[in-house]
């Protein structure tokens, strides 16, 4: 029955064509409508009557789509109807997609989940019978927009005109389109510098994939360019762009400049320590290197480390200028880079006297310290902790017991603390043995003895290195005494004896003992003055006659070799026979003026002849 109906109509619409010359009927179309994949789309058909003031009663509204697969123009019906009835023809690509919606003269298309094969035209077509027909037509056109471009650098270096990056934009529709980017600034294609290969996949899906390559002239400047690369794609009403990553290429180049360095330590350079020197060049990747010195350009030093030479420990013999050569450099001879490595250091501090030096009381003495240096040095002199003195240069004048001790010496060097060194000397007076004969028959026994000596003394005063005990006993009658001086490296004992004969006497002497030995030296003075009213002839005379007789005893004695002094060339005059170590000191007396002479006795003195001499006349002159 339906078939008979549509057949009726049919040939109504047939037989109605017919009168169609004198109607005229206006129908109004978008030529495009655009939706997203998925999205629902609507074709409005706006149609209007002209020749007449009343629209006709009966209207037939028919839709139709061009086949695919089929001839050009070929056309389907998926839809009519008239104000009684709306058919959606069955067994086509709309069947329950689409739905017609009539108004007054209007009639609109909806295609729910519009797919990617619905980009098609689609036509309108509208008859009034006797009022005239119609026909229009619209273009569908769906986008699906594609995914993120994907970006990626080619893994290895380059170094010539190469492939640089590919990007890809996959699943779009329609084709999108890809343009590369330097530093943001687009890349157009030019011979011989820029070339971008295209390739387009269409899935069978009816999704577009656009797979684009870069090729590119790289030079060293674009070591550090970032490359994109940005896909355009159409949307409704719309271009749309998306961008991806920028990446940094890896460009291959020979190394054109050197630079060498010293890394290690910070600050100026001193013996023992290890050095460190870098070398770096511009290019990459980058080269190892070749270390030799100025000096020896044929030997090659070793070195663990592409670009670092370690010397360690160095000295000062490893100063000088060191250079450092790339491998890959296209001139070897000419690319170079190299720095002067100064290695400073400071000697063993050295004093002059070097070892214990012994002065006699009074006397001045010029103590120098020096020590060799590549920097400008600071000199400082210390005795018990306290400075004393500045300069390489320390003055000791009219020396007494306290001038005595150790001194120490410091030199250090300001730009460098790590420099520093120090030495010692030791200064002192020589031992001074001696008796003080007051009036009133009372003698004081001084035992002096330059440190370092602890002595062990009834009386004693310690001054660190001085050490001296003082004894005193009144003469009544011939007197003995010893000194007794002991430390961890051994023992000294000295003996003396006072003989009194008289009052008014004064008698002295001094014993000297070298820091280094337990032995004394000693010289003896006597002098005796008469404190009456005589005649000074007869006390010249008597002089005289007393060194005749001194002078025969010891041409005597010298020629027996039984002086004690030894090489001191004196002759000792006694009336008794002494010991080693006795000391006999013998006082005589006159009523009015006599003078009473006291000599010192050397025995066993380990000084020269002129040592001993030098010593006897400062003895007389105290």
């Amino acid at each position: 029955m339906n078939n008979n109906g549509n057949l009726q109509k049919s040939v109504t619409l047939i037989l109605c064509a017919c009168f169609s010359a004198w109607a005229k009927v206006e129908l109004t179309m978008h030529k495009v409508v655009e939706v997203y994949l998925g999205e629902s789309a609507q074709i409005p058909c706006q149609y209007n009557f002209t020749d007449g003031d009343d629209e006709p009663s009966f209207v037939m509204i028919q839709w139709f789509v061009v086949s695919t697969g089929e001839k050009k123009d070929a056309r389907k019906r998926i839809f009519y109807g008239d104000g009684g009835q709306q058919i959606v023809d069955n067994n086509t690509d709309y069947s329950g997609r689409i739905e017609v919606t009539p108004d007054r003269q209007e009639t609109r298309l909806t295609i729910r989940d519009v797919q990617l094969y619905d980009e098609r035209e689609f036509f309108c077509q509208v008859n009034g019978l006797a009022a005239g027909n119609a026909e229009g037509k619209t273009h569908l056109r769906v986008f699906a927009p594609p995914e993120a471009p994907v970006i990626e650098g080619v893994p290895t270096g380059i170094s010539m005109t190469n492939e640089v990056a590919s990007c890809e934009a996959r699943s779009g529709f329609p084709k999108p389109n890809i343009t590369w980017y330097r530093n943001a600034v687009p890349l157009a294609s030019a011979p011989g510098h820029v070339n971008v290969l295209i390739l387009v996949t269409q899935q069978s899906s009816g999704f577009f994939s656009v797979q684009s390559t870069l090729e590119f002239k790289v030079g060293k400047e674009d070591k550090d360019a970032h490359f994109s690369c940005e896909v355009s794609f159409f949307v409704p009403g719309a271009i749309r762009t998306v961008e991806s990553n920028s990446i940094n290429i890896t460009v291959h180049y020979p190394t054109t400049m050197v630079e060498l360095w010293k890394e290690s330590p910070q600050g100026l350079v001193k013996e023992g320590d290890a050095v460190g020197l870098r070398c770096q060049g511009d290019g990459n990747p980058p080269p190892s290197f070749i270390f030799n010195r100025e000096q020896e350009l044929d030997v090659d030093l070793e070195s663990n480390n592409a670009d670092v030479l370690m010397l360690s420990p160095v000295s000062r013999k490893d100063s000088g200028i060191y250079q450092c050569r790339p491998l890959d450099a296209d001139d070897y001879a000419e690319v170079k880079g190299e720095m002067q490595l100064t290695v400073h250091y400071l000697d063993p501090a050295v004093v002059v006297p070097k070892d214990s030096e012994l002065m006699l009381k009074g006397e001045d003495l010029t103590a120098t310290c020096n020590a060799l240096s590549s920097l400008k040095t600071v000199i400082v002199w210390y005795k018990n902790g306290k400075q004393v003195g500045n300069g390489n240069t320390l003055h000791l004048k009219d020396a007494t017991y306290d001038t005595t001790g150790e001194y120490i010496c410091e030199v250090t060097v300001p730009s460098l603390p790590a420099l520093h060194t120090r030495a010692s000397g030791i200064l002192g007076l020589c031992l001074i043995l001696q008796t003080l004969l007051r009036p009133h028959n009372k003698v004081r026994l001084f035992c002096v003895r330059v440190s370092p000596q602890n002595w062990n003394e009834v009386v004693s005063k310690v001054n660190d290195h001085v050490t001296h005990s003082v004894v005193s006993v009144k003469v009544t009658a011939d007197v003995s005494a010893s000194c007794n001086a002991s430390n961890d490296m051994g023992t000294d004992v000295k003996a003396f004896s006072v003989k009194a004969k008289g009052q008014t006497l004064r008698c002295e002497w001094s014993l000297s003992l070298p820091l280094s030995v337990c032995v004394c030296v000693c010289v003896c003075v006597c002098v005796c003055v008469a404190e009456g009213s005589g005649v000074i002839i007869v006390v010249i005379i008597l002089s005289l006659l007393l060194l005749a007789i001194l002078g025969s005893v010891l041409y005597f004695l010298h020629k027996k070799g039984k002086i004690p002094c030894g090489h001191s060339g004196k002759q000792e005059i006694t009336k008794e026979k002494t010991t080693k170590d006795d000391i006999v000191v013998e006082m005589k007396t006159n009523t009015k003026n006599e003078e009473a002479v006291l000599l010192k006795a050397v025995n066993g003195d380990k000084k020269g002849p002129n040592d001993q001499v030098a010593y006897f006349k400062k003895g007389l002159e105290a």
